[in-house]
């Protein structure tokens, strides 16, 4: 199961940050929750002080006249139902409602709040009482004043709902901020996987570490020691190709030249005369692929080119030293070449690499075909194109072609080593190598794509 290390990182960075707000979230209702009590419970005391301010002795009967003033402070939006009730002695209903309770516990003191139900709608009430003195008898009242819960429940949302829609808005705010960062901080890192990924298989060059944050350099650390010790082992590697080729090159051009010398000694033995030239092919055979190893060698091994190389002159002095296999076997080897083609190489790689092209092209021709050689600028690129009016090469083993050894005609001398070596120069020189058929679907065409030269300021 592959995880996204941004999500788990802002997994880790939100988690809390939800929490806090949940907690936040839970004491702003708690403080919005106490300040509506707090208010309709003063509002509910101011009510019943005023209403037994009114209860008043008259001809020896208490009276109890309620103020409007009373009843009006309790006016909002939400329409509650005010309730009140006047008793007197503990028992005597002097004016309201008598199905108004008074508090559970008579022992309190007061004013006392609660809460309570009336006709099914859930009250809060607050209980007051005052004294009152008639002829030296101190007789008690009680007022008693309750509501319903709309304004309270009303209050309580005006309060309570702009720190919500804040807070909520501060964590879509702070998810925004942290992606937006994370993507930032990450950016390195991503770089440094697009660097790895996009290298070429043979660029064994060290990953910078430049701009790289502090935890990020460890692990460049490893990669560049990895990169070093497979640089020292493809350098040993192509090194000891490259000795091997050389020392086997003198014994080589040895054994032929021997074989050659025989041939011319000895007597006209048939059975003998064609063992020696058996030899002889097979000789040149080993010759030639240990020159294209070692070319091969030397086309992985060769640095980033900088010096400017004319492919006019290339083309044509490759053409010079073919001209005449073509002419043996009746091919018309020609060129089309515009001016200002130079690019960024090196000049003996670069020969080699047409050399194989038209070579190859000659050698899979049939006699009395064509071989064109073609070079041109396409924008930024210089672009080469051989193209043969051969038996070209079918679609499913086209992809093969740049594999070494592959050949994909096994009736023509070859190493199959030909296009390796053109694929491998090619990309050591920016550039590209790519078959495919020619006009009409007739032969072949192999096109190298490489850049053109750039002056320097």
């Amino acid at each position: 199961m592959m995880h996204s290390l941004r999500a788990r990182l802002l997994w880790w960075v939100l988690l809390p940050l939800a929490a806090f707000m949940l907690v936040a979230g839970v004491m702003a209702y708690d403080a919005a929750r106490q300040t509506a009590d707090l208010l309709q419970d003063s509002v509910l005391l101011a009510s019943a002080r005023t209403i037994g301010e009114d209860v008043q002795w008259n001809n020896g009967e208490l009276t109890a006249n309620i103020p409007p003033a009373a009843l009006e402070m309790f006016e909002s939006p939400y329409q509650d139902h005010v309730f009140y009730k006047v008793v007197a002695g503990g028992d005597r209903l002097l004016g309201g409602s008598p199905e108004l309770s008074l508090p559970s516990d008579a022992r309190v003191s007061y004013p006392v709040f609660y809460n309570t139900t009336l006709d099914g709608q859930s009250i809060r009430a607050v209980a007051f009482e005052r004294q009152l003195y008639n002829s030296g008898e101190a007789l008690p009242v009680v007022v008693v004043v309750g509501k319903t819960q709309a304004s309270r429940e009303g209050m309580l949302a005006q309060l309570w709902h702009p720190q919500l829609v804040r807070q909520g808005l501060m964590l879509v705010l702070a998810v925004l901020l942290v992606l937006i960062g994370l993507t930032s901080e990450l950016r390195p890192l991503m770089k440094l996987k697009e660097d790895v990924a996009d290298r070429d298989p043979m660029e064994l060059d060290p990953v910078r570490v430049a701009h790289l944050p502090t935890e990020l350099r460890p692990i460049v650390d490893a990669i560049n020691q990895c990169i070093a010790r497979l640089k020292l082992h493809t350098s040993t590697q192509r090194q000891f190709i490259a000795d091997a080729a050389h020392q086997l090159r003198t014994p080589l051009t040895l054994l032929d030249t021997q074989v050659e010398c025989a041939r011319q000694c000895i007597d006209d033995t048939p059975a003998l005369s064609d063992a020696l030239a058996g030899i002889h092919r097979t000789s040149r055979k080993m010759t030639e692929i240990t020159n294209q190893l070692l070319l091969l060698a030397r086309a992985e091994a060769a640095p980033s080119p900088n010096v400017s190389v004319d492919m006019t002159e290339v083309v044509s002095s490759v053409l010079e030293e073919l001209i005449l296999a073509a002419q043996r076997r009746d091919i018309d080897l020609g060129a089309e070449l515009d001016g200002d083609l130079r690019v960024a190489g090196n000049a003996q790689l670069l020969t080699a690499l047409v050399a194989n092209l038209v070579d190859n092209a000659v050698r899979y021709t049939q006699e009395g075909g064509a071989v064109t050689a073609r070079c041109r600028r396409q924008g930024a690129e210089i672009v080469l194109e051989v193209e043969d009016n051969g038996p070209g090469i079918p679609a499913e083993i086209r992809a093969h072609v740049f594999e070494r050894f592959y050949r994909g005609m096994t009736n023509v001398e070859g190493t199959g080593l030909g296009l390796s070596i053109v694929q491998r120069i090619a990309q050591s020189h920016g550039g590209s190598v790519a078959v495919a058929p020619g006009a009409g679907r007739i032969g072949l065409v192999a096109t190298v794509r490489l850049p053109a030269w750039k002056e320097k300021d």
